[in-house]
């Protein structure tokens, strides 16, 4: 199954992640943000490490110098609804600060190698943002 895609959000909450959380070794959410034009809900899986009560993401979009649209749409809404496995919350979301941003990008560089490529690809810092339950 491919990460990012429609079918990807559909198998996932089809199952409550029994299909579509555990991908590529690694473990995905799903983070719906509001659209920030449209007002809509918008879905991405998205790969996560857990932090305390709370989980690490990363608004890498592949390295790109653009921020992903799910990360523009936090931007402007910090609330989200978040869904691990069969747990469905909502959430803050928070951009982590430069003081605790290093101990989470290890963190989250350990789930997923190529964050540490994806970086070097860009000259825009790539944040990790914190999902706080609401």
């Amino acid at each position: 199954m491919r990460l990012f895609g429609q079918e990807h959000v559909e198998r996932y909450r089809a199952t409550d992640g029994a299909e579509g959380h555990d991908w590529e070794g690694t473990q995905t959410l799903l983070l719906t943000t509001t659209g920030r034009n449209s007002g809509e809900p918008r879905t991405t899986p998205l790969i996560y490490a857990p932090v305390g009560d709370s989980f690490a993401i990363v608004a890498s979009k592949g390295g790109s110098d653009v921020a992903p649209a799910w990360y523009l749409n936090l931007s402007e809404n910090p609330v989200v609804e978040v869904q691990v496995k069969a747990d469905r919350f909502k959430a803050r979301a928070r951009t982590a600060s430069s003081e605790e941003k290093p101990e989470l990008w290890r963190k989250m560089v350990a789930e997923w190698p190529s964050y540490d490529e994806y970086q070097q690809k860009t000259d825009r810092e790539i944040p990790v943002v914190v999902l706080e339950r609401s």
